[in-house]
Parts: structure tokens; C-alpha cells; sequence
């Protein structure tokens, strides 16, 4: 694999190579293992920072279904009654892992594939904005063998079953956090969440991951939606977790990659006006705008990626001050949304085929007065000329991929 010149020196030491899922394999029991399992660090600081329309952010992503297939399970559908159904909320790109990697970074830097990756340490998340502000964070793995785990996988250990997988695990993704003890301590099995919320000691931000049965991978959204049901129906009314929060239920992407690739999603809590329960919100969203909304809801920095340009949930954008957008109407000059299918991915350092080159955040971002991170800018800022972000709406996909700024 190469890396761009855009990379420092120093940064490539902390490069680690993608290997593909074929030379990776699943942990399925073993003494290194149950060893860590006893002495694994394991985190849950807490917080009280105040957000403009929400106090707390809960995601849970669930697998590979069709817009309308996930609307038609009466399991969703009653999530929906009790929430916000985004009718236009997209995935990226196909398939599952580079998904994940956006919804945290800002980018999928053209991973078209499912392989052992492990994004270089010069690359910040979305928990170098949080932390920045003080903001306690967590994530919840199912079957998760110990925290802070970073193997490729780890099976059912009574019926080998796929269980745990990397891949689904964002923030594990970057060596920002896997290498930091205290980060990845932070990442934790949901039998963990149990704990947490028994001691009152959620974080503000979560991202909550089934297992491979549980988020419908290997089952159907039957399974999906009764886990779902079982797992959240409690918690709405258990005010150590429904406490201003505003919760994300959606879908990595679609099961047919021959049409768009929108995938179905509910915003709901106590936090959501009583007004819009029950409603729909057709303005244009992707796995970027829970960056964006995140970011407007407790003015944090940005990343200066496909952050900047995402819109911020509506009802939240109220809130905030933030100004949706549309994508390009079919009479302008740019591509319509409706020949975007966001199916393929675009060239990048992860892609197996088709190289580009790594971009460079723009350091010079700014929306609504939020500007890049101060420590993004310290790394990047001297390579402003390979940036290729500008603040816009319309992100790319592998049949319409970004404009560098330079030949390469």
C-alpha cells in the first residue's frame, strides 16, 4: 500500500497496513485472550457538558437493509411513531467497515472493502472534538471479548456464531484511540452499558453496536428490530439514560447496490420536540451529518472533512442557528442527487485498486463560527494545497470522485 507525501515522516511510523479479511481471521477462543480479559482497562468517565438541543447522543447502527424493507418491520415502525423518520439519510459508499469509519472521521479515505485496517495516528476522530470539550464518550460492543479489543473478530464461544467484528467498531478503526489506553478503555462489551447505566455513569456520546446476529448481518431485520425492542423500549423511560438525549437509530447501508443507497432512520428521545413525534424530515442527510449535528449541538470544532458541509438534523439546526441545504436541483449546473448512488467507492490509501492520494483536512473551515480543530491545524496546516474539502453539501462517490487540487 502506498501512503501520499502528504503523510509527515514522523506520521508514517504510526501507519499501520490494511490486511485484507481473507488473511485475518476470527479469534475463537484462546489463553492471550481470556488473560486480557481479567486485566483489560476499563473507563467510564462522565459528564455534564450542556448542549444547545440535546445533553446526551446515542447512535445504534444496525445492517445491510433496504430503505423499505426496514420501514416495514412492525418493531421499526413502532420506534417511528415514537420519533422523527429520516425519509433522505444516505450511507456513503458499500460496503459495512467504511461506513462506520466515516460516521466518526469524516472520510472513508477510499476504503472499498471489509479488511483489517488500522487508519494512522495523525488521522483525528470525532472523539479528539468531544474530548476537546470536556465531553465524555463510550462505546458499546456486543460480544466484544474485553475492552479496548482489537482483533479482527471474535465468535460465539458456545455455537461459533459470528459474533463481535472489528469492522463495526468505529473509533477501534483509528490508531488516534486504539493506541491510547485510556481511549480504547473507553470501548467497551454492552454488558458493559448495563453496568454503566446501573451506576449512573453513561457517557454523553455513545455508539452502540449489536453483534452479528443481534444487528441483522447474518439474520434478518426481524431479528434486528426484536433486539432493538428489547434493548431500547426500556431505557425511554429510565431517566438515567432518557435525560435530554437524543437517539439515532439507523442502517450501515442497503442490501441492493443497484439503487440508492438510503438507508432507514429515526431520530427519537426526550429531547425531540413532542410536536414533530411522529413526523417525517425529508431534507437530504448522511452518516456525516451525526458529525455535524454533534458538533453544532455542543459547538465543538470540526474535523475539517466532509463534516463541515453536512447538514445538522433539522430539528437540531433550529436550535443552533444552522442553515440546511440542498443538494444541486436538477437544473444546475452540478450533478443531481438522483444520479448519485453512492455505491462504489472513490480512490484513496485504502482502496484495493485505486490509489489517491491521503487528503489533508482543510484547516481553513469554518461554519456557523465552528473552525478546525487547533491540533488538526497544527499537524495539517503547512499542506493546505492537497486539501480537497470545501465546506460543501454534495460529497462524492466512486462514479463522481473528488477533484484534487494537484496531479498525482
Amino acid at each position: 500500500m502506498r501512503f501520499s507525501s502528504a503523510f509527515s515522516v514522523a506520521s508514517l511510523a504510526s501507519v499501520a497496513l490494511a490486511v485484507p479479511a481473507s488473511g485475518a481471521s476470527a479469534d475463537t477462543g484462546g489463553s492471550d485472550v481470556y488473560a486480557a480479559q481479567s486485566t483489560a482497562l476499563t473507563l467510564s468517565p462522565t459528564s455534564n457538558v450542556k448542549g444547545k438541543s440535546f445533553d446526551r447522543y446515542v447512535s445504534i447502527w444496525f445492517e445491510n437493509t433496504d430503505y423499505d424493507m426496514a420501514a416495514g418491520d412492525p418493531n421499526f415502525q413502532w420506534f417511528a411513531k415514537k420519533g422523527i423518520t429520516l425519509t433522505q439519510n444516505y450511507a456513503v459508499t458499500h460496503p459495512s467497515e467504511p461506513n462506520y469509519m466515516a460516521a466518526v472521521g469524516g472520510d472513508y479515505f477510499g476504503l472499498n472493502g471489509d479488511p483489517f485496517i488500522a487508519i494512522p495516528q495523525n488521522v483525528s476522530s470525532v472523539v479528539d472534538l468531544l474530548e476537546d470539550k470536556g465531553i465524555s464518550w463510550g462505546l458499546y460492543q456486543e460480544d466484544m471479548p474485553y475492552s479496548g479489543y482489537e482483533g479482527f473478530a471474535w465468535v460465539n464461544q458456545k455455537n461459533g456464531a459470528n459474533a463481535y467484528v472489528r469492522k463495526h467498531n468505529p473509533e477501534i478503526l483509528y490508531n488516534s484511540v486504539a493506541t491510547k489506553p485510556e481511549r480504547a478503555a473507553k470501548i467497551k462489551n454492552t454488558t458493559m452499558f448495563a453496568v454503566d447505566l446501573e451506576n449512573d455513569q453513561l457517557p454523553q456520546w455513545m455508539f452502540i453496536t449489536p453483534n452479528m446476529t443481534s444487528d441483522g448481518h447474518d439474520t434478518s431485520v426481524t431479528v434486528a428490530g426484536e433486539w432493538l425492542r428489547n434493548f431500547l423500549e426500556p431505557l425511554l423511560e429510565d431517566k438515567r439514560f432518557m435525560d435530554n438525549t437524543l437517539v439515532l437509530i439507523t442502517f450501515d447501508e442497503n442490501e441492493t447496490y443497484t439503487i440508492q443507497n438510503k438507508v432507514f432512520s429515526i431520530l427519537l428521545g426526550d429531547s425531540v420536540p413532542q410536536e414533530l413525534v411522529g413526523t417525517t424530515d425529508s431534507n437530504y442527510y448522511n452518516h456525516y451529518s451525526e458529525i455535524s449535528t454533534v458538533e453544532a449541538n455542543w459547538d465543538l470544532y470540526t474535523l475539517g472533512r466532509w463534516d463541515v458541509g453536512a447538514n445538522v438534523f433539522s430539528h437540531v439546526a433550529k436550535t443552533t442557528g444552522d442553515r440546511l441545504r440542498s443538494w444541486y436541483p436538477d437544473n444546475a449546473n452540478g450533478v443531481p442527487l438522483s444520479n448519485y448512488y453512492f455505491n462504489v467507492s472513490y480512490p484513496g490509501i485504502f482502496h484495493s485498486k485505486k490509489y489517491a492520494p491521503q487528503p489533508v483536512p482543510d484547516c481553513h473551515s469554518r461554519r456557523m463560527g465552528r473552525t478546525t480543530l487547533p491540533a488538526i491545524k497544527k499537524e495539517w496546516i503547512s499542506q493546505q494545497d492537497k486539501n480537497y474539502y470545501n465546506g460543501q453539501l454534495e460529497i462524492p462517490d466512486g462514479a463522481h470522485p473528488p477533484v484534487y487540487p494537484y496531479k498525482y
